[in-house]
């Protein structure tokens, strides 16, 4: 596909990078890799592939949106005449096919900017964890407000506005979408397989940190787009706060005026819990992974609240936010 690039963004991704850029060589003619700092060989390894590679320069802090713009310029340096640009992770493996599809759906759809399909975790029911990924992954095709971080999209569309913004250490494909969509550009999610992902959570701690990351980019993305006619994450930041402080404090705090009675407010939990299992179950999804999914979203409100918590901290501070990474090769 001449008219199609991509863009592989990783650290310490081993074989993981191996799989998915052998998922597309062959498929494109131009394949950009920005490494950030790996010490596992992932350089070399992709340079034998004949990818070209471009090493981040780590003395400004990193971004997974910094790598992704840094790759799309060399793309379009190596090839001026682009107009497409998949984006994929350097921990996802490409599904045969899925490149031709997506480009053939932008071709034929002025309209659309960015285009995207099924993500997949590669080993679902190896630890809870992974499982959680994998059904949050599976989102509803059609006219979608973001996409994730595997997608392809128009070059004419993201680079006048000067591609993703590179301070956001999460949260970033969904900010440049509202961007994308205030202008008039449109998000497409086909059912179609799209890529495979090794999530390699095994620890509670793990899955701590990322949705702590979570909570940080929902603060973020509200504070930057909360005042635009969508609002955008303001519903996702209040919920957070309310689950994850307000009621706690309320029900703590109010122990002496209410003589404990002020306890029944944690009641409210199991209640969540059962009316997003309740939801899910309606859905189509089978009972088990409703009810993991549902007890994640209560439970995650905590750290969720303390990633919101690190995010306006930081910003009152005038400080720029440092990645918060769950996997431990990084």
């Amino acid at each position: 596909m001449k008219n199609v690039g991509l863009v592989a963004i990783g650290r310490n991704e081993g074989d993981r990078l191996r799989q998915c850029l052998t998922s597309a060589i062959g498929t494109v003619a131009w394949i950009v890799y920005v490494d950030s700092g790996s010490s596992d060989g992932s350089v070399e390894m992709a340079r034998s592939l004949g990818v070209e590679v471009v090493p981040l320069d780590l003395s400004i802090p990193f971004t997974a949106a910094r790598a992704r713009n840094v790759g799309c310029d060399r793309l379009l340096e190596l090839n001026p005449q682009l107009e497409f640009v998949q984006f994929v992770d350097g921990d996802c493996e490409l599904v045969a096919g899925w490149l031709n599809q997506a480009g053939q759906t932008l071709q034929t759809q002025p309209q659309i900017a960015v285009v995207c399909g099924r993500r997949r975790e590669r080993f679902p029911r190896q630890t809870l964890y992974n499982r959680l990924c994998d059904l949050e992954w599976d989102t509803p095709i059609g006219i979608a407000k973001a996409c994730g971080g595997d997608a392809m999209m128009r070059v004419a569309a993201i680079r006048p506005l000067g591609g993703f913004n590179s301070t956001l250490i999460a949260g970033e494909e969904p900010e440049l979408c509202v961007r994308l969509r205030q202008t008039g550009w449109q998000i497409l999610r086909l059912d179609a397989e799209m890529t495979r992902h090794d999530a390699q959570m095994t620890q509670f701690s793990q899955w701590w940190t990322r949705s702590l990351r979570a909570g940080h980019a929902y603060a973020e993305g509200a504070w930057l787009h909360g005042k635009s006619p969508e609002r955008h994450w303001v519903k996702e930041t209040k919920s957070i706060w309310l689950w994850g402080l307000g009621i706690p404090a309320i029900a703590l705090g109010a122990i002496p005026l209410t003589h404990g009675f002020s306890l029944l407010l944690f009641l409210g939990y199991p209640l969540l819990v059962y009316r997003t299992y309740r939801y899910l179950h309606t859905q189509g999804y089978p009972s088990q992974d409703a009810l993991l999914y549902a007890f994640s979203c209560a439970i995650g409100k905590f750290p969720n609240v303390l990633g919101q918590l690190k995010f306006h901290l930081t910003t009152r501070l005038g400080q720029r936010s440092t990645l918060i990474e769950y996997k431990k090769n990084q």
